[in-house]
């Protein structure tokens, strides 16, 4: 069964779907998965477990992604319980897929050798610099995220080795040549047709619209002729990057002052390291390096990690933050000094203070231009907060106008023109503007102007209040004002409903064989042929390839509408091969095969689950 499936699961769309489940392992499960959790399990595939642990943070990485997604809109998402079940019993499902995934690409002999993960983390760009591997960087990045080399060499050997299972089964998604062809044909078959258009803006024109039939279509079609609820706002508007502040000699000496740390460049140090898995074979290292050894050429040789030994030990320029706390506790003061054996977190380590950078404050001189920005902009923004204040109060005693407000502010108030929803001025075009507008609460209890709005921030730095100057309600045109479109689009109706019915009485005869009389009588002839492709989208195009294929010289008739309303009748004369460039024909292919790989994919992980023994816990059964 399993080799049948492999045969049958591969192709571009199956590197795709399953490299984003690799993703997804390394982000959220395969962390809690190499580090262990509690001996509680979410789940067990085959005795294999996801611990609680590893599933609470993929449902918590989840949580995170949907957030950043949605924004503000995520809150009424987490408000809904049934829709957090489903997504706790997706994630699940997703972990225990990975877990199926991962085991079988055990069962087929998938393995990563030591010297692929070293080549992968050379090659991985965020550990580099310059185009060149950077170890202080390797470990900076790592210690970020909370991994130890090994640990993160253990995550990289499981993505590289259920990358191998992609690799493994691609290949057999595919169509045969026989098939491609007959399917290029097809695509790129042509179709000769004659149109003969009956024109129905010239029978509406001889179309009569009474009045009871206007009445009629006016109450039958009241939408059509509405008119939204329409507003004319008054606004004061106030922008941080309008206020002026000055900034004095003294403002920036005291700044400087106050925030010398933020101009200082921290003391940087330089270790080597040998790191061994014994404090025996530390030892060792110790007494050969007292001994005159070469330290580059001993990490080489001796030391258990891989990247830094690479370098001869070298872990670059460490700043204090970035130190591990084993080489800041080491007493290590002196260049070229040795440190003891020191037991640490991944085995024992001998390191060695090679070179150190002394803490350098930077000059008031070199930073002033820096300074002066930042004070002015502070300044700017404490002016504009202190306004933005005195406005609000202003507006809220006097609501019954703007101009306590604008006397504050020091400018006058703009008042916009009529406009709906739909059409709100750019100026006032931002979420907490609109909502407060349209919402009803700045209006009075008859529609009629209300009351001065609050203070309303935008994006931190601009502020706005807002009352409404005028106001109409959503409203429906009198038939008197829109009687000549009324009958217009009753003469339309009728005209359409009589092109239709005469359509269908020359499709009759014309298919009986006497067509010619019949379309002499009504006035009409086909026009020049056109050739036709499937490329097209309008609506002659697709009704002339939906019609039967025609014997020859003898046409195939049917009717359609082209962009401007008329009816047409068209005349099916002939299908033609077309051609299909092979490059095209290989794309078509592809993703004819591409498709099949997606049902191939889930055909896989269905076996897998079929034949798995799952069993999922009692407590995350009763949180589902």
């Amino acid at each position: 069964m399993m080799d049948t499936l492999r045969a049958a699961s591969s192709n571009v769309v199956l590197k795709i779907i399953l490299g984003a489940i690799i993703l997804s392992f390394v982000l959220t499960g395969v962390s809690s998965y190499l580090i262990g959790g509690s001996n509680d399990f979410a789940a067990k595939v085959n005795g294999q477990k996801i611990d609680r642990a590893q599933f609470e943070n993929a449902v918590t990485a989840q949580r995170s992604n949907l957030q950043q997604q949605l924004g503000d809109q995520y809150s009424v998402l987490a408000a809904n319980e049934g829709y957090m079940q489903e997504m706790r019993q997706q994630v699940l499902q997703r972990l225990i897929d990975e877990a199926l995934i991962d085991q079988y690409a055990k069962h087929l002999g998938l393995s990563i050798s030591d010297d692929q993960i070293k080549q992968n983390i050379f090659n991985t760009q965020a550990f580099q610099n310059n185009g060149k591997f950077d170890n202080n960087r390797f470990n900076t990045v790592l210690a970020n995220a909370r991994y130890t080399p090994e640990r993160y060499a253990e995550i990289l050997r499981h993505q590289l080795t259920t990358q191998q299972l992609i690799d493994a089964v691609e290949g057999t998604g595919f169509t045969l040549p026989g098939e491609e062809n007959r399917l290029a044909a097809l695509v790129s078959q042509k179709r000769i047709v004659r149109e003969a258009t009956i024109d129905v803006k010239a029978l509406a024109d001889k179309q009569t619209a009474p009045d009871d039939a206007v009445k009629a279509y006016y109450d039958q079609h009241q939408s059509l002729y509405r008119v939204p609820e329409q507003f004319r706002v008054s606004y004061i508007k106030l922008d941080a990057a309008d206020m002026q502040a000055n900034v004095t000699d003294a403002d920036i000496q005291a700044y400087y002052d106050e925030h010398r740390a933020e101009f200082t460049q921290p003391q940087r140090d330089r270790y080597s390291v040998i790191q061994t898995k014994t404090e025996k074979d530390a030892q060792d290292v110790l007494d050969a390096l007292k001994k005159g050894a070469d330290f580059a050429t001993l990490a080489k040789e001796k030391s258990t990690d891989i990247i830094s030994a690479r370098t001869g030990g070298d872990m670059g320029w460490l700043e204090p933050s970035t130190t591990p706390d084993e080489l800041k506790n080491a007493g290590l003061t002196q260049k070229g000094q040795l440190s003891g054996v020191i037991k640490s977190s991944v085995g024992f380590l001998v390191a060695r203070l090679d070179d150190v950078q002394p803490a350098v404050v930077k000059p008031l001189a070199d930073v002033r231009d820096s300074i002066t920005a930042k004070v002015k902009g502070e300044k700017a923004l404490d002016a504009y907060y202190a306004l933005q204040q005195k406005v609000s109060d202003a507006a809220s005693n006097d609501n019954q106008s703007l101009e306590a407000a604008e006397q504050v502010a020091g400018v006058k108030a703009v008042e916009t023109g009529w406009f709906t929803q739909d059409s709100v001025p750019a100026e006032l075009n931002f979420k907490p503007v609109t909502d407060a507008i349209f919402n009803g609460g700045l209006l009075g209890q008859d529609g009629s102007p209300g009351s001065n709005s609050d203070i309303i921030t935008v994006d931190g730095d601009r502020a706005f209040v807002v009352r409404i100057a005028q106001h109409k309600a959503e409203s429906t045109k009198p038939l008197a004002e829109v009687q000549d479109q009324v009958v217009a689009a009753v003469k339309m109706q009728k005209a359409s409903e009589q092109a239709r019915i005469q359509a269908s009485k020359l499709l009759t005869e014309l298919k009986a064989g006497k067509g010619d009389d019949a379309m002499k009588a009504a006035g009409l002839a086909f026009g020049e042929k056109q050739t036709l492709t499937r490329s097209g989208q309008d609506p002659v195009t697709r009704a002339a390839f939906e019609l039967p294929l025609p014997a020859k010289d003898q046409p195939v008739y049917g009717t359609s509408n082209d962009l401007q309303g008329n009816v047409l009748i068209i005349a099916l004369d002939a299908a033609e091969a077309g051609d299909m460039p092979e490059a095209q024909k290989t794309a078509m292919a592809s993703q004819v095969a591409s498709n099949n790989a997606q049902i191939a994919l889930e055909s896989l992980l269905n076996t897998l689950r079929k034949e798995a023994k799952i069993k999922v816990s009692d407590v995350v059964q009763q949180q589902q």
